[in-house]
């Protein structure tokens, strides 16, 4: 027997639920003979451990669909994303591997907020001085506190301290006196910022970012040669996609231990600071104008390379939603304004139509029967009633537009077999929406039942084959 429950959601609809049950038998005689087919049937399947899911589904659905026409963006990829969740809400070739410039400093800031002391003592070698414009301009041998690079990085996207950051904090990783950077050869050097590198593409992995390739700390175009295991050459370059950038710049300010910092550093509009000799003094200007371009602004970063183009990455809250938009190739040099449109185009059109809805609540769910299990009396075949449980979260709210839908998937076994031992797994609950969004949980046993015993199992199969006998008669 099947049970089917819908449910819609809407804007301030409320639930509802319709319940289809089987009507009840008459006549005691043919009661008595469908209890013994069932009873017989269940036998047969404890014997074959056969078990039949059944499902429930939600849908959420209204309205028009609303969308941005591909044209209206100059950007070749592009990408509105949910940052709670990490749902993309639009998306213009978001999967499409590119050069992502300077934005790749997101990911140097917080890994060394992450791996790093602000008090640290970073010294500028050979190799992190002679990174090409933009650059701070520090000298060999040079010192400054990690805290203030911090915002050399990110409000001037300096490369010299990108590489000087890298060299420091893979230097620790490799169990180096990080003083002795000043006299390091270039393949000491490398070999530092490579540990940091493993650092940066070990976060990307765990984000998920299957295409992001970091080969430098501060973004500038680089490309590698291997061999794959077909033993042929392939060249990877410093890359990522839209999707991936924007997953990036959410756990940075959502997710990181060091999210606080990562939003202080930038959002912070001028910074100043000295070497540690007090010789030079250095002034650094946040040139992301999207902080002042738009009302809830929270973090950003340009970019800009031959191969890459005009990139960009943003944060913005608006009534308790945070959106991240991410650019890829927004336009030659020389359309550096480009970006500014597109970023608009897609934080307004979020604003406009996602707003949080609740998609999921959890609720109680129906008793399981377990066969063959240890009851009394031990004559009769008995059913034991399983509690069940579903893990995870209370409820799930997400932003859909009216337009999009839904679907909660509710799949449960509709019998089990002794021995049932708690936290056995008896079904599973799939919430699911466009844009990637898909959560599991578990549906759990509460209790142990162990199995009848076998003294038991021959009187059940002897009282089965007498009720037989005795319904032909």
């Amino acid at each position: 027997m099947f049970c089917f429950c819908h449910t819609h959601f809407g804007a301030g609809n409320e639930l509802k639920n319709a319940v289809v049950d089987a009507g009840s038998a008459a006549g005691c005689g043919r009661v008595m003979l469908r209890r013994c087919i069932r009873r017989a049937l269940a036998l047969a399947c404890m014997i074959l451990q056969l078990t039949v899911p059944y499902f429930y589904q939600i849908q959420v659905f209204a309205g028009d669909t609303q969308t941005i026409s591909e044209s209206d963006l100059f950007s070749q990829a592009a990408v509105l994303m949910d940052a709670s969740t990490g749902r993309i809400l639009y998306g213009k070739n978001e999967d499409t591997v590119l050069a992502m410039a300077s934005t790749t400093k997101i990911m140097t800031c917080i890994i060394a907020l992450e791996y790093g002391n602000p008090d640290d003592t970073v010294t500028f070698s050979t190799y992190a001085a002679a990174q090409p414009k933009v650059k701070l301009g520090m000298s060999k041998g040079r010192q400054a506190y990690l805290r203030d690079l911090l915002y050399s990085l990110m409000l001037e996207s300096h490369n010299d301290t990108a590489v000087a950051i890298a060299e420091h904090i893979g230097s620790q990783q490799l169990g180096w006196d990080t003083a002795a950077v000043a006299n390091h050869s270039r393949e000491e050097s490398v070999k530092a910022v490579e540990a940091f590198l493993a650092l940066m593409n070990e976060k990307a992995a765990s984000l998920g970012c299957e295409q992001t390739h970091y080969l430098t700390p501060n973004g500038l175009d680089v490309s590698e040669e291997y061999v794959d295991e077909n033993g042929e050459t392939q060249e990877i370059f410093h890359s990522t996609t839209a999707a991936e950038l924007a997953r990036v710049m959410s756990y940075c300010i959502l997710e990181s231990d060091q999210k606080e910092q990562f939003l202080e550093i930038t959002q912070t509009a001028s910074y100043g600071f000295t070497d540690l000799d007090a010789q030079y003094y250095y002034s650094c200007t946040n040139h992301n104008a999207f902080l002042s371009m738009m009302t809830g602004a929270l973090s950003g970063k340009t970019g800009y390379t031959g191969r890459a183009g005009y990139c960009y990455v943003g944060a913005l809250e608006s009534e308790g939603r945070t959106f991240v938009a991410a650019l890829l190739n927004c336009g030659a040099y020389g359309n550096q304004t480009k970006k500014w449109v597109d970023l608009r185009i897609l934080m307004e059109y979020g604003i406009q139509y996602y707003t949080p809805t609740l998609i999921y609540e959890k609720q109680e769910m129906a008793p399981i029967p377990v066969v063959n299990a240890d009851m009394e009396p031990a004559l009769f075949y008995d059913t034991y009633e399983m509690p069940v449980s579903v893990t995870g979260e209370e409820s799930i709210e997400i932003l859909l537009a009216e337009w999009e839908s839904a679907e909660v998937q509710i799949e449960v076994r509709k019998e089990l077999t002794a021995p049932v031992y708690e936290g056995d797994v008896a079904g599973s609950v799939e919430v699911s929406a466009p844009g990637g969004y898909f959560r599991q949980f578990d549906i759990i046993a509460e209790n142990t039942v162990l199995p009848k015993r076998k003294i038991n199992n021959f009187l059940y199969v002897l009282w089965l084959y007498l009720c037989g006998s005795t319904s032909q008669m």
